[in-house]
């Protein structure tokens, strides 16, 4: 018996890396499994490949049951037509996993509108696509699992991804409102920022070989888990994996208040904010990768 047997499941960019991964270990716990890959470069542009059906080969060869999509997420329309290749190929939608992303780093003052727009539409526009059509479905059912992938990149930051961030950002604040628009309907909505050698970290590298933590199945478990019936008590959170190790994000929350009976005036601010709530002041940025710097 697997965790999920009986259940649908749409994995979106779940032709390589993370996204295969978790389609494969949904597979293996006994969910039928939509594989939508459009097929692209790391960019967003064509390549001609079709990695769903290979996913799809790989899960049929295990004894599992798999049907590919390759609409592109960032199309509402398109959006519609992988929920529905569930609904048509399976006759129901219980799972949705919003995968599917791209890269197109640069500094602020070097990105162009393009490349915002590109990484914001696959990211922020597409996981909002695919959950606008199955969160019907879901409620009229009762039940549903939504499991949007975040990143540090938008929770802590990280240099030469503004538009990356933004949409990781932003998935995060969609993910605590669906918890709580869905969550009375037997929804619940969960978000996660994996880590894995994977096509978007391998520059990280410098052709260095990664360490075993850094496998990207190792993210699938935890996938797997928020996707079943069992998972229901887990809403609106942001977990994570930092090496062998599941983690929970603390949403921004108040920590330190600085109070003055009617009011401040900048003078004032000034002389007592280092004091009162300079002191909690956050870090900023993901930190620096281990194996950053190192020659060999």
């Amino acid at each position: 018996m697997g965790l999920l047997d009986g259940r649908a499941a749409v994995v979106t960019g779940a032709g390589r890396g993370i996204g295969r991964d978790i389609a494969r270990c949904l597979a293996a716990e006994g969910a039928r499994v939509v594989v939508n890959d459009v097929g692209v470069s790391l960019g967003g542009e064509g390549t001609g490949e079709d990695p769903a059906a290979a996913v799809c080969a790989e899960i049929e060869a295990g004894g599992g049951a798999a049907v590919p999509n390759h609409d592109s997420v960032s199309d509402f329309e398109g959006a519609g037509r992988i929920i529905a290749s569930a609904v048509d190929a399976f006759g129901r939608i219980d799972i949705v996993v919003n995968n599917a992303g791209i890269v197109r780093d640069r500094t602020l003052v070097k990105m162009d509108e393009s490349d915002y727009d590109a990484v914001i539409a696959v990211h922020q526009k597409g996981t909002f696509n695919t959950v606008r059509h199955a969160a019907p479905l879901m409620k009229e059912a009762g039940y549903g699992r939504i499991i949007n992938m975040t990143s540090s990149a938008g929770l802590r930051g990280n240099f030469g991804q503004t538009n990356y961030g933004a949409a990781k950002a932003a998935i995060m604040g969609m993910t605590f409102v669906w918890a709580l628009e869905l969550g009375r309907y037997g929804i619940t909505v969960n978000a996660m920022a994996p880590a894995g050698f994977t096509r978007m970290t391998e520059g990280l590298y410098a052709g260095a070989e990664p360490p075993a933590d850094q496998d990207p199945a190792l993210n699938a478990p935890l996938v797997a888990f928020l996707a079943s019936e069992g998972a229901s008590y887990v809403n609106g959170q942001v977990l994570g994996r930092t090496g062998f190790a599941y983690t929970l994000f603390q949403t921004p929350r108040q920590i330190a208040s600085m109070w003055h009976e009617g009011g401040w005036t900048p003078s004032e601010v000034a002389e007592h904010f280092g004091e009162v709530l300079g002191q909690h002041l956050q870090p900023v940025g993901m930190g620096e990768h281990p194996l950053l710097g190192q020659k060999n």
